[in-house]
């Protein structure tokens, strides 16, 4: 949050001053746990922090203006090659509106939208709770990703059964796994997986250096891991394209500056506008 600890500290003191109740049992080495009297004020704060956001939305609506806080989530995996373009952006368009951003797995970002500390999030159509409204953008066919000079790296598409028996190397997030574990169960397979990472980086970099080969919907542009080595990408058949889009409440679309972010991300978010990624007919081996 950017804010000292003795900061803190002594805005913690001063509530419970003012108010005459301790919100905080403290202990040592363990750091701060809130009393029972704490979570109720908790949840009665958080419910007033919802009200004071719900009058930049009214400001808004009667003004016609966009503007006020945005708090923008990002699925992890590909936040780098998407978000701080559309953000600049969009942001560009709206200078009045002050965009907070976060990276963050699946289960994150259900969690940030609930608890209202996001607006809005950028992520892929994997078990969207029916609590939450999914907004489509792009269709993302998974792809093998191999060191350049394997065998099976000049291949024009590969099939679930030609991987089965060969290292993998699982992009290991919650929600991205079990996806990634299905693709072999609908052949009654499981993948022989020899490295897991949380991080897309080093699963390229992992696959470059001959550790495996592994599976992702998103593709970079560039063709190199991150530490310089040569990667193929080669289609896959058989598992149908997964969406990239854009998650929300039902609820948060009322906000101007939510559907303002909406509207842009259709705009920008295109297979002809995104220089960080291949995307097309040609990604699909079609």
């Amino acid at each position: 949050m950017n804010v000292s600890s003795p900061s803190i500290s002594a805005a913690i003191a001063q509530l419970e001053a003012e108010f005459g109740l301790q919100l905080f049992v403290r202990r040592h080495a363990q750091g701060l746990s809130l009393t029972p009297g704490g979570r109720r004020f908790v949840d009665e704060a958080r419910a007033v922090l919802a009200a004071a956001g719900r009058l930049n939305d009214l400001a808004a609506e009667i003004t016609g203006l966009v503007r006020g806080p945005l708090a923008v989530g990002c699925l992890v995996t590909f936040a780098q090659m998407i978000l701080p373009g559309l953000r600049r952006s969009f942001c560009d368009l709206f200078p009045e509106v002050e965009v907070t951003q976060f990276e963050l797995d699946q289960a994150a970002i259900f969690e940030g939208l609930r608890a209202a500390r996001l607006d809005v999030a950028l992520t892929y159509e994997l078990d969207i709770p029916p609590d939450l409204s999914f907004t489509p953008l792009l269709a993302l066919r998974p792809h093998v990703i191999l060191p350049a000079g394997h065998p099976l790296a000049g291949r024009k598409v590969l099939t679930v059964a030609e991987l089965v028996d060969l290292p993998m190397v699982l992009l290991d997030l919650p929600f991205s796994t079990d996806y990634f574990l299905n693709i072999f169960r609908e052949i009654g397979r499981r993948p022989k997986v020899v490295e897991r990472t949380r991080d897309l980086g080093v699963m390229r970099a992992m696959v470059a250096n001959g550790f495996g080969y592994s599976i992702a919907n998103i593709r970079p542009a560039t063709t190199l891991a991150p530490d310089g080595r040569p990667l193929a990408y080669v289609p896959l058949t058989g598992p149908p394209p997964l969406a990239l889009g854009l998650v929300c409440s039902e609820g948060a679309k009322a906000a101007l500056t939510v559907r303002a972010f909406i509207d842009h991300a259709r705009a920008e978010v295109t297979e002809a506008s995104l220089p960080g990624l291949v995307i097309g007919r040609d990604d699909c081996g079609g």
